[in-house]
């Protein structure tokens, strides 16, 4: 019968500790995979080296994080320490070892080991000390006389093979991994209560929390109530300033109450209102932000156009501000979703080109402000480069011929900031030259970015023929899982965009959209894209392959579509072209297969055969019933010549 008994020394529930210990700090110990990315380049505009100060001494040291760590990690030593010392009580007896000899030795060489250690260990000449009394010694001479009795005796030695022990059957010992002091009567009520708190309290609080609050929230991040409001808000024909007016109403949800610091923000709305004028009434009234509606809405909108304006904003709201910021890409990225599912060209568009102006601080829909991009630019003067060329370039190039100081510091921009370049775009299906209805095609583009000619950079040459006609690569490419051409070398680290007014680090990211605009219709979902390489003179042929897989109309057909590449961090940076899909008959490509295969071998003994040999092709072998015939008909002409002369004789 077994007989159940509590861990009094702990040792269980110490390994159970240290389980448990591990699973929680080994995660937060490791770093994060982003900090383990290198970057390879920033920006050194004087504007970016400003920001990443800020942002360095804004985030600081977690040292909350790493005290509690340290507080963990230093129990989980303690307790690794106590399991180490800790006496083993449930261990399977093992004469031989107790004797300290090895398994399988003889009976004469377990007596004259016995013998040894009973003169050695005998409690009669063993000196005692301090650490040594006289119970421990008789203890271990008892037990190293039952080790010594179990190898020799019969009925002892058949009780230790038989039970496991040399007097003979034992009680079962079950250990449960909870010290004695949990479950004594005395602490009952404690125990109790920490259950009840435990599992009564605190578990169903944070399971409750969990669900309802992942039931408020859509799969894109944002509250369902925003979705709500972006579906009902966004129509076939929305623009830039619908995307704003749906952003305005989902403040209601994504942004926090406008108590606390309501002369602040008076004063703010009051500065962004003499900046826009009758435009800010326009956009409060379209967001159903005024005040008799919503003072968050309000509050949101104040936040976001200073932010736009690059309006400086009062320490009490600047967390605010950051965190409003960083919500709203999330919210676009709602809004671009249900856009596309409903293929809608034009608020897809805009959603995305909304993101550039938000990353760059700049009023979404002034192209004409974009070289504001440029550090120690103003509105003003972009305006007036913008009037002069819209090729940056030139821009610069002007910039320096009039000896304006900030020229090496432009140039240090426009170096990192790089011009898209779209290398190539077309349909491809794996191991078909046609395209056929309902097949599963592969829009495939390759793109790359360069830096403007400048004095100091030369133009980047076009990329090779030979290089965008790799078949090799391409079809690898086509066959793989991955939407993204691997990168080679240090273009897979990370690259950081120049964007100093944006409250955290940014990657400069581009969305990929195939549209028809005849219609108005997006034609597969946008896919974005990163981590373009940057080319240069001395490496043209650099370029990333990407790709979008759909599946073909189901007529034939030749449809004419557009194709856009579109940064989300630059404002105007982005490029289009037109892209022809021809749907062909499956009869061609049978047709096709079947001219290709009644295409026979050359004979070896003609021309073309002799040349085919000479190149390893295949030829036709000439057969001997070929010769026999050959001869037979020129020995048949022989005979006949003969007869027609002797006949003329005659």
């Amino acid at each position: 019968m077994a007989n159940y008994n509590y861990d009094e020394a702990g040792n269980m529930a110490a390994y159970f500790l240290l389980t448990f210990l591990l699973i929680v700090l080994v995660p937060f110990s490791l770093p994060s995979a982003s900090s383990k990315q290198p970057i390879v380049s920033e920006c050194d505009c004087h504007e970016c080296v400003d920001h990443r100060a800020r942002l360095r001494k804004t985030e600081g040291v977690n040292i909350r994080k790493y005290f509690i760590l340290a507080i963990g990690w230093a129990l989980f030593a303690w307790v690794a320490y106590k399991v180490s010392t800790a006496e083993i009580e449930n261990k399977v007896y093992n004469p031989f070892e107790i004797l300290d000899i090895k398994n399988g030795a003889s009976i004469k060489e377990i007596k004259s080991h016995y013998k040894k250690l009973s003169k050695a260990l005998h409690p009669d000449k063993v000196k005692l000390n301090v650490n040594l009394t006289i119970e421990a010694v008789e203890a271990r001479f008892v037990e190293i006389t039952k080790a010594y009795k179990s190898l020799t005796d019969e009925t002892i030695r058949q009780n230790w093979e038989r039970y496991g022990h040399p007097d003979g059957r034992q009680e079962v010992s079950m250990g449960i991994a909870l010290p004695k002091w949990i479950v004594e009567g005395k602490n009952n009520i404690w125990v109790l209560g920490v259950y009840a708190l435990i599992f009564g309290g605190a578990l169903p609080g944070l399971v409750g929390k969990w669900w309802f609050g992942n039931r408020k929230k859509t799969k894109d991040g944002v509250d369902a109530r925003s979705a709500a409001t972006f579906f009902k808000a966004i129509s076939e024909e929305s623009g830039m300033d619908d995307i704003v007016s749906s952003l305005g109403k989902s403040f209601e949800w994504e942004t926090t109450p406008a108590s606390g610091h309501i002369s602040e923000l008076s004063e703010l709305e009051t500065s962004v209102k003499k900046r826009l004028g009758h435009k800010w009434d326009e956009l409060t009234k379209a967001a159903e932000a005024l005040p008799e509606n919503s003072d968050i809405r309000r509050k949101g909108l104040a936040l976001l156009y200073a932010h736009f304006l690059r309006i400086p904003v009062p320490p009490s709201l600047q967390k605010d501000q950051i965190k409003l910021l960083l919500q709203t890409p999330v919210l676009l990225n709602s809004l671009l979703s249900i856009s596309t599912t409903r293929n809608w060209l034009a608020p897809t568009l805009s959603a995305i080109r909304f993101q550039s102006y938000l990353a760059q601080a700049i009023l979404p829909g002034q192209d004409t402000l974009k070289y504001a991009q440029l550090p120690g630019l103003n509105e003003a003067e972009a305006e007036e480069l913008a009037k002069k060329s819209e090729i940056v370039s030139d821009v610069l190039r002007s910039l320096e011929e009039s000896g304006d100081a900030r020229i090496t510091d432009l140039k240090r921009a426009v170096s990192q900031w790089g011009q898209l370049d779209l290398v190539d775009a077309s349909f491809r299906v794996i191991d078909d030259r046609l395209v056929t209805p309902s097949s599963i095609v592969y829009l495939v583009v390759k793109a790359r970015l360069v830096p403007p000619p400048t004095s100091t950079v030369d133009a980047v040459p076009p990329v090779s023929q030979g290089a965008i006609d790799d078949e090799k690569r391409d079809y690898e490419f086509l066959t793989g899982k991955q939407e993204a051409e691997d990168l080679p070398g240090a273009d897979q680290n990370r690259r950081v965009a120049h964007a100093p007014r944006w409250p955290s680090s940014r990657k400069a990211g581009y969305w990929i959209v195939l549209a028809d605009p005849k219609s108005n219709r997006v034609v597969v979902p946008p896919m974005k894209i990163s981590d373009v390489p940057h080319a240069d003179a001395k490496h043209p042929d650099v370029y990333r392959s990407y790709k979008l897989q759909f599946q073909a109309p189901p007529q034939v057909s030749t449809f004419t579509w557009k194709l856009y590449l579109i940064s989300d961090t630059f404002v105007g940076e982005e490029v289009s072209q037109d892209i022809t899909l021809k749907i062909d008959d499956p009869v061609l490509l049978q047709v096709e297969e079947e001219e290709e295969d009644e295409i026979s071998d050359p004979e070896e003994d003609s021309l073309a055969g002799q040349m085919a040999m000479m190149r390893g092709g295949s030829v036709k072998k000439r057969m001997e019933g070929d010769d026999s015939d050959e001869e037979s008909s020129t020995d048949d002409d022989e005979q006949s010549s003969g007869e027609s002369s002797s006949s003329d004789s005659d």
